[in-house]
């Protein structure tokens, strides 16, 4: 009987931590937590939205939608809603409501900047090293 050695195959698992009740990673007006993201919004705000949007998952030109209403800005309001219940941030409805209704560009650079601040997960490799005996079946 001859045995197979299988080499051991790295397993990765990606766990998020979500802790209910937390507040958003930075504030509305921090700007000068990443410049980047700010001037990036500034120059090219459609640009902004888009790349954000992709980035959280959603439809690439789904932000574009925003610019058909006039003064209201439901996917905004839609995705930091979305965005607060995903990683359990702490808030209401009215509180968004006000923020996307006052000051929208800063309402999508906080939403960017609490997804660089979330896209570090911790990752656990695993490997085993798993024996199978060899059966011969035809002689």
């Amino acid at each position: 009987m001859t045995t197979i050695n299988i080499q051991p195959t790295p397993i990765t698992t990606q766990m998020v931590t979500i802790k209910r009740g937390a507040e958003w990673s930075s504030g509305i007006c921090d700007c000068f937590d990443d410049c980047g993201v700010c001037c990036f919004a500034f120059w090219c705000f459609p640009c902004f939205m888009c790349k954000t949007a992709d980035e959280y998952g959603e439809c690439l030109c789904l932000p574009l939608l925003d610019m058909l209403g006039k003064g209201l800005h439901p996917i905004t309001m839609a995705m930091r809603s979305g965005m607060r219940e995903r990683y359990g941030i702490k808030g209401s409805i009215c509180n968004d409501c006000c923020i996307v209704c006052w000051c929208c560009s800063c309402a999508w650079c906080q939403m960017s900047r609490e997804m660089k601040s979330r896209k570090q997960p911790l990752t656990i490799v695993n490997a085993q090293s798993i024996n199978i005996p060899h059966v011969q079946l035809c002689s």
